[in-house]
Order: C-alpha cells, then structure tokens, then sequence
C-alpha cells in the first residue's frame, strides 16, 4: 500500500516529457493535437460547450483545468515509458484493463478520473 507522501507525488509527472507545459501553462493546442481530438471530442471530455472550446487567454477556467489533467496524464505515462510515441501510442490501443477502451476514447467519454486512478495505480505497482 502507497504511503500518503508517495500517492500525493504520484499525481505529477518526473518530466514533462511531451512538452506541454511552458512558463506553467499548458499548451492546450499541442495536448489536443496529440489526442487527436476534434473540437466536438473536446466539449464532450470537458463538459464546455462547443462554442465555448478556445485554446487562447479567453479558454474557459473549466477547459483549462481538463487540459492540464489531461496534459498531465500524458506525461505521466510518458515519463513511465520515458517515450513519448509509446505514450501516445498506449492512448490510442484498446486495453483489456479498461473494458476495451483507450485511453484517448476514456477521457473523451468523461472517464478521465478512472483513467487517470487506473494509470497511478499501475505506475504504483510497477514501482514496488
């Protein structure tokens, strides 16, 4: 079992290994892009309406907060594989361990946060 001290560390990556962070914020185009979202996958994921999805200084506080998860989520399986194609790759595959799902098609159904317990608890695991 985790201590509280590592399972508080574990929701952030060692390495912003994709990149998408710069001077603390995250470069929502870039998370979206490696995705692979359209604008209509994005209001799902992120409950912000479609004409409301913008990625500059106007994007709404809600969107930011689900880019930073998501940017998040991508750098933590890339700092496991210490790989960002076979990061993005894992996104994109159907896992057993998910009922079949990616990842990707996850957090664009709104399943971000068992996603993202699925991938701290095996990045857990893996450690021990």
């Amino acid at each position: 079992m985790p201590s509280a001290q590592s399972a508080l560390f574990a929701t952030v990556p060692d390495t912003d290994i994709a990149k998408l962070f710069k001077n603390g914020e995250v470069d929502a185009e870039k998370v979206v892009k490696l995705l692979k979202y359209k604008k209509e996958d994005v209001a799902v994921a992120s409950g912000v309406p479609v004409a409301s999805v913008r990625y500059d200084s106007k994007m709404p506080v809600d969107l930011r907060e689900r880019m930073v998860e998501w940017a998040t989520a991508i750098n933590l399986v890339g700092s496991y594989f210490n790989n960002l194609e076979k990061a993005l790759l894992w996104f994109q595959v159907s896992n057993p361990l998910l009922g079949n799902m990616s990842p990707r098609d996850m957090i664009r159904v709104g399943r971000f946060k068992r996603l993202l317990k699925f991938i701290q608890t095996a990045l857990d695991e893996n450690k021990r």
